[in-house]
């Protein structure tokens, strides 16, 4: 039996109060276990970036639980705090914004393990050295700026920050959404080896279902901050049991004709819920339209 790491009971989110409050999640429940991918997925302000700010400790929660091996995080005070929170991180969407362009990629990395009192300048300088092996960068890429990388390379850099906290669970936030293609794979698989190399448990928030098929171990369907669907990555991407989870697969597998069918497109983009009913008829009419397109178009 597979013993959760990471574990979210309830989990609501709401931001502002009286007339002007809006429910961004509501009553989630997920597990994640040490060496697992668990991907979510949804469109934007679907929820799945609120719920990965939310466990790592900068969204508000306003109910629910948040487990780390057990221990509830909201309960937690002084260095038992700490302690956990240092053990989750989070790499952002886009670098550029998330890296100091005034800072050395020497000093990017030095400073997390100067807040954590990692040992003195010689143990610093030989840590910096294997984050920078872990994320396949050079040593002599240290002493430029983010400005001076490619994309690639500043992600990297953000994902060997966030390591250098010696987490056992790895957010990764549309991580991938900023790279181009080629870029996005090279980072995907680095995802996929730092999970068997370290034990890591990733987080891992996306729109690509694509992406999700190759990466994750198990996914999770969020649609109008609720959770829609949840499996096996295999056993939902093959059957899943959810409209809108057909919906996103249909846009995934054909995205030129699902973003071009207006009503797909809408429901795709609506936020808050809608009748499973309605959405299982408006996949089958796309599916109708794109078989009576294709039979049409000859040898």
């Amino acid at each position: 039996m597979t013993v959760s790491l990471l574990t979210i009971d309830g989990l609501a989110v709401r931001y502002g109060t009286g007339n002007k409050a809006k429910q961004a999640l509501e009553d989630c429940h997920l597990s994640l276990a040490a060496g697992e991918i668990l991907a979510v997925v949804g469109e934007s302000g679907s929820g799945k970036s609120t719920l990965a700010r939310a466990v790592a400790g900068i969204a508000p929660v306003s109910a629910g639980r948040i487990r780390l091996d057990g221990q509830d995080l909201a309960t937690l005070r002084g260095d038992a705090r700490r302690k956990a929170r240092r053990s989750i991180q989070m790499v952002f969407q886009d670098p550029d914004a998330s890296l100091n362009p005034r800072h050395s990629i020497r000093t990017i990395l030095s400073e997390p393990l100067e807040v954590i009192g990692f040992g003195d300048r010689a143990a610093r300088t030989a840590r910096i050295a294997a984050l920078m092996a872990l994320v396949h960068l050079d040593l002599s890429l240290l002493d430029r700026r983010p400005a001076g990388l490619s994309g690639g390379q500043k992600q990297r850099v953000a994902i060997a920050r966030a390591l250098a906290m010696e987490p056992r669970v790895l957010i990764a936030d549309e991580a991938l959404s900023a790279l181009d293609v080629s870029t996005q794979a090279a980072v995907a698989a680095l995802f996929t080896e730092l999970r068997d190399r370290l034990g890591l448990a990733i987080l891992f928030i996306s729109h690509d279902m694509g992406m999700v098929r190759q990466l994750a171990d198990h996914v999770c369907v969020i649609r109008g901050g609720r959770i829609a669907e949840a499996g096996p990555v295999a056993t939902l991407m093959q059957r899943p049991t959810h409209p809108y989870t057909n919906l996103l697969l249909a846009a995934s597998l054909d995205p030129k004709g699902a973003l071009a069918d207006p009503e797909l497109l809408a429901a795709l983009t609506r936020p808050g819920r809608m009748d499973e009913d309605y959405l299982g008829r408006l996949l089958a009419a796309h599916r109708g339209r794109n078989g009576a397109a294709n039979a049409g178009e000859g040898p």
